[in-house]
């Protein structure tokens, strides 16, 4: 086919993401849509993927995203014509142990939330339904009877086709070669064939979607690992209906094909490729068989399967496969570039993952805004660090390695680490600090005490840290804690159109006098809460913005998304300015000992910023908590921020430097809300008991606020709420079922414990068609499931901790 001059979206990649992604653009938005592949379909790392198809994700829109690509294949080769070899065989997940044990009972639970079917199984049952293996060291297994397996290369071929069928054109044997930018903008891709003028491009480049990204000057952390699988000769005695069969505690796969089995695994010494460019004639290519290193995996599958020592090997695939850092696949707009999406990554999920993730990117792209909540995926949630390769490749090597391991909750990655530390970091390892991980930067999570081994022990009950954390959240309670929150991601917005510019996307009102500080979400078109943060006036053309860590790329980029052309300066200062966080009722006190200015009640209320100065530092301090208690967030400059630390603990012999476990349990007891958890861009601030935040009284016109007005006096069909249990035997984590009257209506958001409490402490939405009203709300009786058990609960309309909010206006 002759190259257009244009087309109004250009898709880079013909691998199943790539043409899922034109299949949708050209049906669902009758977009006229070229994809580009530089060799043939399927003939990166699509056309030797295993083709296992599971559903289940800890993300309830991931799982929908998944089980939409069930529902694709199901009836795809009726509408193209081209049989995809979809399967619905379900799977069989084997554990081998009480901590496996327990993580698939908290799976069962997090599929019964998530509306799917899976149900737990015994060593017997697993044995009558894959007689071939060997279950003498199973303690169960979990069934998903939906899950299945299909034939990634005509599953492509199938989607390419309906793409056609429905306008989109695809060429074969063309390579980008460059970008056209205008600034931020791709006006037309180069190629090897000539230039392209078009609108927006859909980078599904696979492995070399790094390369691809990085000719517009976009970082798509990725790094290509070797994947190895085998296909044996025909099994005497094995279905062709066998389910799918994942053991991970022995690391490996199976699947049937033709007679035999498809076997393969992730071993914790992965190997992985290059950190440069891929080559660009790496088509239906595969590496030399090795295999001495999938020794290791063929031990483990003859363990489970001896039908398999006596069966020869058809065939070896050692195929490379792009992954990402921690795991989940890449999808949205790259922040880089204002007209470039992004679809790759797939960590060998690409076959389960593409009918679904072709249906959101395309809707992302045509909308310019996720169809749901994808927070998960989304590319904004990686930053600067990550241009680094070489770090991308060893924390990915990690996150193969860690496919099948038991996932503990609070779990910590260790590679790459230190990475980014505050000017405290010293200081707070010798008061034996046991650090995390977020964006890189090291944060205290919990201080052991003397005597105690100061490092997680990670369990799926009560962790090591459960008792020195209690202590922490006491001491914050009843007297005074200093939290460093410098991973804080911090921005300032100026000029003489600062204050409209925020006003038009902010749900709350945040031009109020010079010195206030506003809480405010910002949201989308439906309604759907995209962030929330807090915003200081400093001056009347100067906004001072903060953000939570793990967000700064999406929020930064949300809001410069939004922001008009001119009379504006929006700037991203996270590394200028260290945070401690001084919480407690004593932390009056402790301020007046190291500031010369008056901070009493009258002269710095709740919900206003002052300059102070502070062992001879400016300091701005922001009158806020997120902890319940009276406090400020310290905002110091960054080089400074140990010399005021060490005036504060000097001051106050009572002050003590708490992490940020006991952060969660505190803001769980004064019912504060969690964004990507509690929050998301799925939530109105109707729904999250929020609505007190936005300015929907006045005239206003905000992004969203047309969309809130639509339901403004309507019953609310899902609400927020929380939950206490109060049998220590429970272990809330998030996403445990909620019942009411024995009748699934939801499930938890996220969970923990409140130690002054002394309960467990979870929020999740309700759901009731006909309105979650009040009356309906205590008319019920409440139980979670925990997992697969059952607990009395007792439903929390109110915050368990100072529901009046007196402490924090103290």
């Amino acid at each position: 086919m002759t190259l257009p001059t244009h087309a109004q979206v250009i898709v880079i990649g013909g691998g199943i993401i790539g043409c899922s992604t034109a299949y949708h653009l050209a049906r669902d938005h009758k977009a006229d849509v070229l994809l580009l592949e530089q060799g043939k379909i399927t003939s990166g790392s699509t056309w030797h993927a295993a083709g296992l198809v599971g559903q289940l994700r800890s993300s309830a829109s991931i799982t929908r995203v998944l089980k939409y690509s069930v529902e694709l294949y199901k009836g795809l080769a009726a509408e193209t014509g081209l049989d995809t070899g979809w399967k619905m065989t379900g799977c069989l997940r084997l554990a081998t142990n009480a901590d496996r044990w327990t993580e698939f009972r908290r799976l069962a639970t997090t599929a019964k939330s998530f509306g799917m079917e899976m149900h737990l199984v015994s060593p017997a049952e697993v044995k009558r339904m894959w007689p071939l293996m060997d279950v003498s060291d199973l303690v169960g297994a979990s069934w998903l009877p939906t899950d299945g397996q299909a034939s990634p290369s005509d599953i492509t071929q199938s989607l390419a086709k309906g793409a056609r069928m429905h306008g989109a054109r695809i060429v074969e044997g063309v390579t980008v070669t460059g970008f056209v930018m205008d600034g931020r903008r791709i006006t037309h891709v180069e190629t090897d064939q000539g230039v392209i003028a078009c609108e927006k491009v859909v980078n599904c480049g696979g492995m070399w979607a790094r390369q691809i990204g990085a000719k517009a000057g976009v970082t798509v952390p990725l790094h290509p690992v070797k994947h190895q699988y085998i296909v044996t000769e025909r099994i005497e005695g094995l279905s062709p209906d066998a389910p799918t069969l994942r053991d991970p505690d022995r690391r490996t796969y199976f699947k049937e094909e033709v007679g035999g089995l498809v076997m393969g695994g992730y071993e914790p010494d992965p190997q992985g490729w290059v950190t440069g460019d891929i080559p660009a004639n790496w088509e239906f290519r595969l590496f030399d068989d090795d295999y001495d290193h999938f020794a290791q995996h063929l031990v483990q599958a003859v363990e489970r399967v001896p039908a398999l020592a006596e069966v020869g090997v058809k065939q070896m695939i050692n195929g490379a496969e792009s992954f990402t850092p921690d795991g989940n696949f890449i999808l949205g707009p790259a922040p880089e570039c204002s007209n470039m999406y992004i679809g790759a990554g797939f960590n060998a999920f690409g076959i389960a993952s593409g009918g679904g993730a072709g249906w959101v990117l395309a809707d992302w792209v045509m909308r310019g805004e996720a169809p749901l909540d994808l927070w998960a995926v989304d590319i904004r949630r990686f930053s600067g660090l990550h241009r680094d390769r070489d770090w991308v490749a060893e924390r990915t090597l990690e996150a193969y390695g860690k496919h099948y391991t038991v996932a503990y909750p609070h779990e910590e990655y260790e590679s790459g680490r230190p990475r980014i530390v505050s000017p405290l970091f010293d200081r707070l390892k010798a008061r034996r600090a046991v650090f995390g991980s977020k964006l890189g930067w090291e944060r205290p999570n919990w201080f052991a005490p003397e005597g105690m081994e100061a490092r997680d022990r990670y369990s799926m009950g009560r962790q090591n840290w459960f008792g020195p954390v209690g202590e922490e959240h006491a001491h914050v309670r009843e007297k005074v804690g200093l939290f460093d929150q410098s991973s804080f991601a911090k921005y300032e917005l100026s000029g003489p159109g600062a204050a409209e510019a925020l006003e038009a996307i902010c749900a709350n009102r945040v031009a109020r006098e010079v010195g206030r500080l506003t809480y405010t979400q910002l949201l989308n078109s439906r309604g759907g809460i995209e962030a929330d943060l807090t915003v200081a006036r400093l001056a009347e053309d100067k906004f001072y913005i903060v953000t939570g860590t793990g967000f700064r790329t999406h929020d930064f980029g949300w809001i410069a998304d939004h922001l008009p052309g001119t009379g504006v300066r929006f700037e991203d200062v996270t590394e200028g300015w260290g945070t401690l966080s001084l919480m407690g009722p004593m932390a009056r006190e402790v301020l007046a000992k190291v500031s010369a200015e008056d901070v009493s009640n009258a002269a710095f209320p709740f919900g206003h910023v002052r300059s102070l100065t502070l062992a001879g530092v400016p300091v701005r301090a922001l009158r806020v908590t997120y902890v319940g208690e009276l406090g400020w967030e310290l905002h110091v400059p960054l080089s400074e921020t140990g010399a005021v630390f060490d005036a504060l603990m000097a001051a106050e012999p009572a002050l003590r430097p708490v992490g940020y476990r006991a952060l969660e349990s505190l803001r769980l007891e004064k019912g504060y809300r969690a964004w990507a958890s509690d929050i998301t861009p799925n939530d109105t601030p109707f729904e999250a008991g929020l609505g007190w935040a936005v300015k929907m009284k006045g005239n206003t016109s905000f992004l969203g606020r047309t969309a809130l007005e639509a339901v403004v006096g309507q019953p609310l069909k899902r609400r927020l709420m929380g939950f206490s249990v109060a049998d220590p035997a429970a272990v809330l984590v998030g996403r445990e079922t909620i019942l009411r009257d024995g009748v699934a209506v939801g499930y938890l958001t996220s969970g923990g414990y409140g130690y002054t409490a002394g309960r467990n402490i979870g929020f999740g939405y309700l759901r009731h068609a006909e309105g979650v009203s009040d009356d309906w709300l205590t008319a019920g009786r409440y139980e979670l499931v925990v997992a697969d058990e059952v607990f009395a609960a007792e439903l929390a309309p109110r915050p368990l901790y100072d529901p009046e909010g007196l402490r924090i206006r103290a």
